[in-house]
Formats: C-alpha cells, structure tokens, sequence
C-alpha cells in the first residue's frame, strides 16, 4: 500500500524532533504535528527558560561574595519585565532554530494539531493524512491536585510569564521543579514557603541528595513547611490564603501560589482509542491523579499497535529531555536506519538545578542495600567547605558520595550536592556507564585545586 508519509510525528518536542530528523537522515519521507512553538516542554516552558532563570537567581549571592574578595559592589535591582521578556525573546529564537534545522531536514511541518483516526491515519488541518508509521511525542502537562479553589494556583507553564515579581511566593511540592523555582524564586529576592507531604524532598533521591538540598534550601532562607497539606485556597484582600493541616495548621497568606505536584502525560484528545493504542496509570499521585494514564510501549517504544510508536514523557518511562531524545533516535535508528536497537534507561545522570545544586547517576545508596545488602556494598562519602567560600563567610557545603559493591568494587552510583554537580557529574556518569571501579576512581589523577577531585581522592 502507498502512504502520503512514510512516518508522521505528533508532537515537535525533544523525543518528536530528534526522530523525525534522524529517520529523514535514512531518505524517509516524513511530517511532524505541532500546534504550540517548535521545541517543546524543554524549550519553550522548561529546561531552557528555568535554566535562564536559576542563572538569574545567583547574581545576588556572587554580589554579596565578592565582598570578601575585596570588590565593593553598589545596590543592585532586577528589572522583572526585562528579565522575563529577553527569557522570553530567546524561547521564542530557539524555536525559530529548530523550525529551521527541519526544513533543512526535509521533514514538512504542519503547525497544527494532529490527532489519530486508524492505525495508518492521522487528521491535521482538517485533512486526513495516511503513514506507514506514526510516532506519539506530545510530552506531558502540568496538573493541578483536586482542591477547593485550586482555579487560584498557577503551573510551572505560567512561571515564565509573571507580570510581576512576586513579594511571596507558596508552592506545593516535593519534586524537583517545585524545588527549583522555591530557590530560583528565593535568589530573586521573593518570600518563599515550600510545602511539603512528608519530612524531606525530592522522593526517589539518594537520602544525603535530599538532606543536602534541604538544608542549603532553609540556610539560604526558604521556609520549607513539612508534614502538612493545603486543604483549601481562598481570595483575600491581602493575596492568597492557604488553609492547612497536618503538623502545620497555621493559614498561609501569598500573592503568588504554585502547584507543582506533578506532570501528566498528555494523551487526552488523541484518538489513541480509534488505533487500538493501550494505555496504562500513570505513575503520578495524590488527590484526583488516579485517572492519568500514559500509552504503554515495549523496549522498543512500540505501543500495542504494530505500526505506532510512542517517546518521551507520553510514556512516563523516565521524563528526561536527553532520554526523549535518545527513546527518538533509537526508534528511527531501528526502523529507518536498519539498526535495530533498545535506548538502555540505565545509569542516566540527572541534576537539580536548585540551590545548593545536586547531580546523580547509578544506584543511591538504599537501592544498592535493598539490591545487595547492607555488607553487600561500601560508602565513600565526604562533605567540605568549598575553597571559594573561604574568603566569603558564607557557610554553604558540598557533598560527595559513592556508592560501591563491595565484592566487585564496581561503581553504582555517585552523587554530589554543590556547585558545579551537574557539570561534575556528567563527566563521571561516563566512568559509571563504563563499570569502572573504585580502584579506577582512585588511579585518576585529580585536578588540583577543584571540587571535583574529591571524587577520586575518597577514601
């Protein structure tokens, strides 16, 4: 049979880009679906502009450090629409870029949304297209918990818009971007409260990851409200009021309230049921998330329809925009390129780009204890002050840590909190996917002075 495409792309985000362009590589005749700017979660209301963002939120510490070294530094002022519309300006650039680096791909876009009719039919600008393959790459969503006068809170999506600089800013969450944007906010300059279900952030990390970011979070003056849960949100003269309860009862007043409890896969309106595509739950939780669901795929990203395929954060495998990117070029690899291969989920770093910041790959240390037991495995941890800070008075620490198997002296996991985690930590998540060991770690020479060289000088 002779299809307009051989592969439609629904979504132009990070997996939908790198697949389309890749399988055009191989001489496919492809088309990719967007109805939002090119580029996606990462580009236009996430990595990118947060990144813009955490940059932004340290020029008023690095002011006040360079006291210590001499500098008199004057009053400083963040001009807010400034900031938020040159964040702005380079989203929209960026997203020019990649409309660009697909024509020259020869992949045709269609600046519409697409949705699926049959397994080989997709409707986009009120036209049916056929394909031979089809590629889901629409990301996921923010979502709101299910509580009285939630209409009141905004996402991480509004964060880039605000019209203003928030004098006090409440966010709920434990995760990564609720914990982010507490300490982006908080280098701005704005009141911040964080509230939080359990004792510590950022479930899913190692424990000294979460420790060491929440401590720096509260020494750098965000107020971290825990074991509690908002109830409710009401209008009042002076902003939002946020009624609690649990450990923390006392009603919480802001101008400016946050949810960030979590992202959905965004599979509503697609016609995945006219294709026979399954789904299965999200992993999301709490109050009103138990009807998320993401598209269910085997290794290969393949769903339950042969001919239709599924990346990223649609799948709820591991929402990372480097994996997205990785799940869609192995797809294209395999099906256009004559390279059939699996995109391995194992050992990827990530980092949290808050302050202090916290990078990780491998296994944490419960994960290698519950893999291996507790005499199954060694620790190498170290924590210092940074020698940046011993002309500053500032008290900020940094943590390193390794976490080894104790019979094969291989490597499980390494994880840091401090400045420069992210970019430390891809250099040694190389080290980590490779299986070196503990003796490889000791060999290497370190570079002297650095953070880093604590990493091979553990003992």
């Amino acid at each position: 049979m002779t299809y307009d495409y051989n592969l439609f792309v629904i979504g132009a985000g990070s997996g939908g880009l790198a697949a389309s362009k890749r399988a055009a590589s191989y001489g496919a005749k492809v088309a990719i679906a967007e109805n939002d700017l090119v580029g996606g979660t990462c580009v236009i209301r996430g990595c990118v502009p947060k990144k813009l963002m955490v940059y932004s939120s340290h020029f008023p510490a690095l002011f006040q450090n360079a006291a210590g070294y001499g500098w008199k530094v004057g009053e400083a002022e963040l001009d807010w629409e400034h900031f938020i519309t040159s964040i702005d300006k380079e989203v929209r650039r960026l997203s020019e870029l990649h409309i660009n680096f697909l024509a020259k791909a020869g992949v045709e876009l269609f600046r519409s949304r697409a949705t699926i009719v049959d397994p080989h039919t997709v409707e986009v600008d009120g036209r049916k297209v056929s394909a031979d393959k089809i590629l889901i790459a629409v990301g996921g969503r923010p979502v709101k918990p299910d509580i009285p006068g939630i209409e009141n809170a905004i996402t991480s999506n509004e964060m880039f818009h605000l019209k203003e600089k928030p004098k006090h800013i409440a966010i709920i969450g434990a995760g990564y971007i609720g914990t982010e944007f507490a300490c982006i906010m908080r280098g701005l300059g704005c009141e911040v409260t964080q509230i939080v279900r359990k004792d510590l952030i950022l479930k899913g990390f190692d424990e000294d990851i979460r420790l060491g970011i929440q401590e720096g979070m509260i020494e750098h003056g965000v107020r971290i409200v825990k074991n509690s849960i908002v109830d409710s949100i009401e209008q009042v003269p002076e902003g939002l009021k946020l009624n609690l309860s649990g450990e923390h009862t006392e009603p919480i007043v802001a101008d400016v309230f946050l949810a960030a409890t979590g992202r959905a896969p965004n599979v509503e309106g697609l016609g995945l049921e006219n294709a026979g595509v399954n789904v299965v739950p999200s992993a999301i939780e709490g109050p009103g998330y138990d009807t998320m669901s993401a598209i269910a795929v085997n290794e290969y990203s393949q769903t339950s329809q042969r001919n239709i395929y599924a990346v990223g954060d649609v799948t709820d495998r591991m929402n990372l925009t480097p994996v997205a990117i990785g799940e869609g070029r192995a797809f294209a690899d395999s099906e256009f390129g004559d390279n059939c291969r699996v995109f391995s989920h194992g050992d990827i770093p990530t980092a949290v780009f808050s302050t202090p910041e916290a990078a990780t790959v491998g296994l944490t240390q419960d994960q290698a204890k519950e893999k291996l037991g507790e005499d199954g495995i060694k620790v190498y941890r170290t924590r210092f002050r940074p020698l940046f800070h011993s002309l500053t008075g500032a008290s900020d620490r940094t943590m390193m840590k390794l976490v080894v198997d104790a019979n094969t002296d291989k490597v499980l996991g390494a994880h840091m909190v401090g400045d420069g985690a992210g970019e430390i930590i891809q250099g040694v998540a190389i080290a980590v996917k490779m299986g070196a060991t503990k003796k490889d770690f000791d060999a290497t020479v370190g570079i002297h002075p650095t953070s880093a060289e604590e990493f091979v000088t553990m003992r």
